[in-house]
């Protein structure tokens, strides 16, 4: 009688589960507006600028070659380099391109530079990059004298 009891039960409770459920169980809401994302943040997609060193530590270079590009003063121009529009190093004789850290100890009438080092900790000093080109001296040549 036990064993009759329970297979009622166990056939009900299969019945139940493989029955589709009811109509209004089923209501489904759908969006009434599609996702379109937002026209917002669209910044930063632009393509680089290229700036940076293009000749490096020991490179030879020629008179007019671009050593190196750059927005703001971060390389600075030393011995036969020039300084173009937009901060721009370019050689101007050839040679090989050299890199030294020199202190930097401002002019006393550049206000803002005496002030810049005045707020610095004590003991601490402040260095910059400079870049620099060592001529070669081209060897077997001479050059024509105009002769008078």
């Amino acid at each position: 009688m036990a064993w009759a009891g329970l297979a009622l039960r166990t056939g009900a409770a299969v019945t139940a589960l493989l029955k589709p459920p009811q109509a209004a169980a089923l209501a489904v809401r759908y969006a009434s507006k599609k996702t379109g994302g937002s026209s917002k943040n669209l910044g930063g997609k632009s393509p680089g600028k290229r700036f940076g060193i293009k000749k490096m530590e020991g490179h030879y270079v020629h008179a007019g070659n671009i050593l190196g590009t750059q927005r703001h003063f971060r390389w600075h121009p030393g011995a036969h380099v020039g300084l173009g529009k937009k901060k721009c190093l370019y050689a101007l004789e050839e040679g090989i391109v050299r890199y030294t850290k020199e202190v930097y100890v401002p002019h006393p009438n550049n206000s803002e530079a005496v002030d810049l080092v005045t707020r610095l900790p004590k003991g601490a000093v402040l260095y910059k990059t400079f870049v620099h080109v060592v001529p070669a001296k081209p060897e077997g040549t001479f050059k024509l004298v105009a002769l008078l």
